[in-house]
């Protein structure tokens, strides 16, 4: 028989998935009979239950895709009678590791630690990689460039990698090191012209990275919003790394939801 899931328990989910435990959504019951009732859905399973197996099949599908968008807050299941349910998906942060610390760099940090992501920066340069340049909670660190820039760096799958180094040679060193791996980095992006993007590709291709494996890359990096500034430029990359954590199609929203031409009626004529 499932147990009930009790105060406790589901503040230790949630306090472990903060640190290394795994990712969790904490469903709470609001009203009616059942309120009170937890439930908690991992990847993988969940544990507990809300007192009905369609109440807790329709939780657990709204639970997971909060997992994935990390949306929080109050859902009604699409059930007769279904109460509100209060959806709280928890999750270790984001990894923002911004490599290169110049122009763009420190604007783009700036904006990863705003939007929630921890950030970790990289540079080789001495009077680049220091903290002083970035917000207390970046994490600004030497490092050689010539060996493994990454030494130290957790790279997993909630990690977002936006290189934006000074030159060819660390764009393709750091690429090698990191399309090499066997973990699949969530999000891996290069900045630079179109001649620098061919010439990388041409030199990844010609070191034995396969095809399928460039196909991760975005390069150039950043949405096309006509960034010509530093800021704006680590503008575009930042939403490019919002849409990629959250899903959605880029569009101006008032192309996507014509409000004008769909819910309003004509004017009428004069």
């Amino acid at each position: 028989m499932t147990q009930p899931v009790s105060a406790a328990r589901a503040a230790a989910a949630a306090l472990a998935a903060l640190g290394e435990g795994p990712p969790v959504c904490v469903v709470l019951v609001l009203e009616g009979a059942a309120a009170g009732s937890r439930l908690l859905c991992f990847e993988d399973r969940i544990e507990g239950t809300l007192g009905e197996p369609d109440l807790d099949a329709a939780a657990t599908a709204l639970a997971r895709t909060a997992l994935h968008t990390g949306e929080r807050g109050l859902q009604r299941p699409e059930l007769p009678g279904a109460p509100a349910l209060f959806l709280e998906p928890v999750s270790p942060p984001d990894h923002l590791v911004v490599v290169g610390a110049g122009h763009i760099g420190v604007p783009l940090a700036a904006l990863g630690a705003q939007l929630g992501f921890e950030v970790t920066v990289l540079d080789d340069r001495p009077e680049f990689a220091t903290p002083d340049r970035f917000p207390a909670d970046v994490q600004v660190r030497r490092v050689d460039f010539a060996g493994d820039p990454f030494v130290g760096v957790t790279i997993d799958q909630r990690t977002y990698l936006a290189l934006v180094t000074r030159g060819h040679a660390w764009d393709f060193d750091c690429l090698r090191l990191l399309l090499q791996r066997e973990v699949r980095p969530r999000y891996i992006g290069m900045i630079g012209s179109r001649r620098r993007v061919r010439a990388a590709f041409g030199a990844l291709l010609g070191a034995g990275i396969a095809r399928e494996r460039l196909a991760l890359l975005r390069a150039p990096i950043g949405l096309d919003i006509g960034a010509e500034t530093p800021f704006e430029i680590a503008l575009s990359i930042a939403a490019e790394l919002v849409l990629t954590r959250r899903g959605g199609t880029a569009r101006p929203l008032t192309e996507k939801e014509q409000v004008l031409a769909r819910l309003l009626p004509d004017a009428p004529e004069s």
